[in-house]
């Protein structure tokens, strides 16, 4: 009897001493389109995210002193802005600590609403429309340039650097596409006045078919034609236009500057025919680490990075820096840290602006040479 009473007490006591010490558990969303036409983009995506995820905790992260368990919580919105407000109450309810997403600007606007309201932290590895920062959500922040300097910068390379006097846009209507095709014109025209814009035509995201508007696109004779969409319409577009005889320059943003577009477009894709651009850009000494990373992430998933998972994997780096600095994952406790974050990442120095923009955001320039891209320049 006189030893159950001993053993009691010290079951309880070491039952209590276990409690005291349990690990934190940080939970962070993670939001793309894994399923429909840009699922490669978004499965590229989640694994960047989970990359990062089992990096921080292979490397015993701490929080003031403590080693903490990062968990992803990955959830589908399809491209579908429906589906995006439905998953972003679903990651407010599960109570995450912060969001890494979404992919299209088109789920990330009507999203970043849910999460302002719950007071949780979202940075977008992707969204490029500036209608996301411009909302004054405290909680909104990118790591990619915005369609302002984006579409600015190609419209200034295209009337300066390919010379072209007339173009012709094509935009998939989606908040990205027409964000993207609209800054485009705005920064051609200021480039050069004299430019004409010789026609607009609209197709949508899941369209295969473009004979009608690239027919009529034909008819104007167009140095150059602008697309403002995703690479899974701009690959076949290209098709068609080889099988119609188009032979203007091509043009498009982000969205379009993927890995698989070389496959998709096939020999459409042509010598130095497309140029595109990306949100980021790294060079000397910074390079290295972009490099690295592409190699990890390669002999990790067996295959190429498609386009955004980098910048998820600085995502979700930036945020865990903020709560380290903060000494604190609850939202309302990192969230001004995030706002004034230093982090080196593999795409370059992060730190945001006043709208959660990221400051000072490079870009770097890509044309396909036999099939694959390839960088040109960076530009400031």
């Amino acid at each position: 009897m006189l030893l159950k009473t001993k053993v009691l007490p010290l079951a309880l006591a070491l039952a209590f001493a276990g409690h005291a010490g349990a690990q934190e558990i940080i939970k962070i969303g993670h939001v793309a389109p894994v399923s429909g036409a840009s699922s490669h983009l978004g499965k590229d995506n989640e694994n960047a995210a989970k990359m990062a995820i089992e990096d921080l905790n292979a490397k015993g992260f701490k929080i003031d002193g403590k080693v903490v368990k990062f968990v992803l919580v990955p959830e589908d919105d399809a491209a579908d802005p429906k589906q995006g407000t439905a998953v972003a109450q679903k990651l407010v309810d599960a109570k995450v600590n912060g969001v890494v997403g979404h992919l299209n600007s088109g789920t990330t606007i009507p999203a970043s609403r849910i999460y302002f309201n719950a007071g949780i932290p979202q940075i977008s590895p992707a969204a490029t429309n500036p209608t996301y920062t411009q909302q004054k959500f405290n909680t909104a922040f990118r790591v990619v340039a915005n369609d302002n300097k984006l579409g600015g910068t190609l419209g200034a390379y295209a009337v300066g650097k390919l010379q072209a006097k007339k173009i012709a846009v094509i935009d998939d209507r989606t908040a990205y596409g027409q964000g993207v095709a609209e800054q485009f014109v705005k920064g051609a025209k200021k480039a050069s006045p004299g430019v004409q814009i010789v026609g607009k035509e609209f197709t949508n995201a899941n369209a295969t078919d473009f004979n009608a508007i690239l027919t009529s696109i034909k008819s104007k004779n167009p140095d150059l034609i602008f697309f403002g969409g995703m690479d899974s319409v701009g690959g076949p577009m290209l098709r068609q236009m080889k099988a119609l005889g188009i032979k203007a320059k091509f043009m498009g943003g982000d969205g379009l500057c993927t890995e698989p577009l070389g496959k998709l477009a096939g020999d459409a894709v042509g010598e130095d025919m497309v140029t595109c651009a990306e949100a980021g850009g790294v060079t000397g000494a910074q390079q290295k680490g972009m490099d690295d990373f592409r190699a990890r992430y390669k002999q990790k998933y067996n295959m190429e990075v498609q386009l955004y998972a980098p910048y998820v994997y600085d995502a979700v780096m930036t945020m865990a820096t903020a709560m380290a600095d903060a000494k604190s994952s609850k939202p309302s406790v990192y969230l001004p840290f995030l706002a004034k974050v230093h982090y080196q990442g593999v795409t370059g120095p992060i730190s945001f602006d006043a709208n959660g923009d990221i400051k000072d955001g490079a870009l770097t320039l890509f044309t396909y040479r036999d099939g694959k891209k390839t960088k040109m320049e960076v530009v400031k």
